[in-house]
């Protein structure tokens, strides 16, 4: 997998949900702190987030907001509307709603999802963003992530055959959209990109972080993954250091015990196979890094995952 891609199926778990909501102004949803991340799409009409700090975000047709950080946060069609508690159901998805009941006020239309997140494994690259994702609609930009808001909207609408399995693939698909077009707005709009979009986009820090992820296994070295930036070890080491905001090879063990840590709770490959993939020749070794990092042994561990 690249990047992204591992820090999101490192941190995921349980099922993503999603629906589509027909409101009538006035209306209000505040919705508590929880361990997951959520989004809201405007198709139609217009809303207010209010976000536990910050300012509100007067959210527009098509615009899109993701909320990483697990903190609650209303939204509303004004920001002096009234509003009711919603409490998420103990898979993490929402209750059911009654039928909207039309009235005068104007209707706004939404698409609403959310993704149960383990935040004990959370990778920098995602702990960076910020608190709202807010992803203005501009005709020509996330092309990608309009196409699978609009196919997302009419499976939930059209429920046919099959949908149930099609909307767990396009939330999943929705959420890597949304992730890819911030970072491309950070890499991109300021001219400027810090922390990981830097990171992402640095030729020799990039290339050696695909690297690390792309086979973990390998007895990987300073000064082999600054070759494959062209950089000596030294200027590499200062690099990868300075985006990253830790060492090279501290990041890699980093990586090695969260993809341990996965294998453990997903796979049933005996322990010599998950030290091997993630580069230790000694067993023993192995889950003595593993305890350090997880406060238990690997096969308690596995034993508590399942």
């Amino acid at each position: 997998m690249d990047v992204l891609s591992d820090a999101i199926a490192a941190m995921r778990t349980g099922r993503p949900h999603s629906r589509r909501q027909d409101k009538y102004a006035p209306w209000g949803l505040r919705f508590p702190d929880s361990d997951g991340a959520g989004f809201h799409v405007v198709l139609q009409g217009s809303a207010w987030l209010v976000p536990a700090a910050g300012e509100p975000v007067a959210l527009g047709p098509g615009d899109v907001a993701f909320l990483a950080r697990g903190r609650g946060y209303t939204l509303a069609s004004g920001l002096d509307a009234p509003v009711e508690d919603v409490r998420p159901l103990p898979d993490g998805s929402w209750p059911e709603p009654p039928p909207a009941v039309r009235r005068e006020g104007p209707a706004t239309v939404l698409l609403c999802g959310a993704y149960q997140l383990d935040r004990g494994r959370a990778h920098p690259l995602l702990s960076e963003l910020p608190e709202v994702v807010h992803l203005p609609s501009r005709i020509g930009t996330h092309r990608s992530l309009r196409a699978a808001v609009e196919l997302l909207g009419m499976e939930l609408e059209e429920q046919q055959p099959g949908s149930d399995t099609i909307v767990t693939s396009l939330l999943d698909t929705l959420l890597l959209y949304i992730l890819r077009a911030w970072w491309g707005t950070e890499r991109h709009g300021s001219g400027h990109p810090r922390g990981w979009a830097a990171a992402l986009a640095d030729p020799a820090v990039g290339a050696a972080l695909r690297a690390v992820h792309g086979d973990p296994s390998h007895p990987w070295t300073v000064e082999e993954l600054g070759a494959r930036g062209g950089l000596s070890r030294a200027a590499f080491a200062r690099r990868f250091t300075a985006l990253v905001g830790e060492p090279p090879l501290t990041y890699l063990t980093w990586w090695r015990m969260i993809t341990a840590g996965r294998l453990l709770r997903e796979d049933s490959v005996p322990l010599r196979l998950v030290a091997r993939r993630t580069g230790y020749t000694s067993e023993f070794a192995f889950a003595k890094a593993f305890k350090r990092k997880y406060g238990v042994a690997p096969g308690q561990y596995r034993k508590q995952a399942s």
